[in-house]
């Protein structure tokens, strides 16, 4: 039994949306004429109270594009020194759009909304980058699966207000945050100018993220899609399990998070463990003491047919997901308990 941790990217599509994938309507939605694709379109820009929505193969490309229509090159983007879209979609900001990321200090990848206004302080002349956008990761990556508070959010709009910035969502498991906080989408849909969202980690589809914003960035996202290559054809195959992930996959995510507390507490309580971030959702980081190596622990795990993460810095990240059972589960925790330093 091979045990997948490394992300919930992994997860396979269930039968149920395989039925629906393999029964979708298609047609070509490079001519806008796929009803699969426009039904999943206007079912999640609904699901966020805003204007329009647009489809696209990953969550990087829908960052990507989103950076791309707020910004000109030259500019200069806000985000925390963990954030997603700047360490983990291959320098796309300065190759795709030609801006600079002004990196901030945050918590677990989350900054206040004064570090912002401390940051975007001081001159705006010919000599420096013009300030342009705001983005934020909800939930955090390699802050494991922190969730922002909402009223920080807020006070964060009120900054990108007082600056002309514009804001951006990367909501790549935004709806593990909304279950955790018993937040909803129309409250990030009132919030920011742009969001994107992945179905393809928790809620379990096999490809797409989704981006969101008025029509007039919708519009403008759609020519930067077809500039970067994201255009498709029958597409509705794909989107008709995005439609079923965000019929059917939203709620439980909560098992995810009680598995992920469940291992939480199994590792606090081990000898070699030196410590565990705290567990918010789905995703556990962890570090091993110092006279063990992080990358011979994930090694050893492997052995066993377990599959860890190494995050950089003696982080080692678990990933609950769908896919991970609670004989799986079992499993893990009996091998983490068993582990000879």
């Amino acid at each position: 039994m091979k045990i997948d941790l490394i992300s919930d990217t992994v997860t396979r599509p269930t039968s149920g949306m395989l039925d629906a994938m393999m029964s979708a309507k298609v047609g070509d939605d490079v001519f806008k004429s796929d009803p699969t694709v426009t039904i999943l379109q206007e079912k999640a820009a609904d699901l966020f109270g805003m204007e329009d929505a647009l489809f696209f193969p990953s969550g990087t490309m829908a960052n990507q594009t989103a950076i791309k229509l707020h910004t000109q090159p030259g500019d200069k983007l806000f985000c925390d020194k963990w954030a997603h879209v700047y360490n983990y979609e291959g320098g796309g900001a300065a190759f795709n759009s030609g801006v600079s990321c002004r990196l901030i200090d945050g918590d677990r990848g989350m900054f206040t909304a004064e570090q912002l206004k401390d940051a975007s302080a001081g001159r705006a002349d010919i000599h420096v980058p013009f300030s342009r956008l705001v983005c934020v990761e909800n939930t955090t990556n390699k802050g494991g699966g922190a969730c922002w508070d909402f009223e920080e959010l807020k006070k964060i709009k009120q900054v990108c207000l007082d600056q002309n910035l514009d804001y951006h969502l990367d909501g790549a498991r935004l709806f593990n945050a909304l279950v955790v906080k018993n937040e909803t989408p129309k409250q990030y849909g009132g919030l920011f100018d742009t969001i994107s969202i992945c179905l393809s980690k928790g809620l379990g589809a096999p490809v797409g993220s989704i981006l969101l914003g008025s029509k007039e960035h919708i519009a403008k996202a759609l020519r930067i899609r077809k500039l970067f290559g994201g255009a498709m054809r029958q597409v509705g195959f794909l989107a008709a399990a995005g439609i079923y992930s965000l019929d059917n996959n939203i709620n439980r995510l909560a098992e995810d998070h009680q598995k992920a507390k469940n291992i939480e507490q199994v590792l606090n309580s081990l000898s070699y463990i030196k410590k565990v971030e705290p567990v918010e959702t789905n995703i556990i980081i962890f570090y091993v003491k110092d006279h063990l190596n992080a990358d011979d622990f994930i090694t050893s795990m492997a052995k066993k047919n377990i599959l860890l993460t190494p995050m950089g810095d003696g982080k080692i990240r678990i990933v609950t997901h769908l896919d991970f059972s609670k004989e799986m589960l079992e499993k893990l925790v009996y091998e983490l308990k068993v582990f000879k330093e």
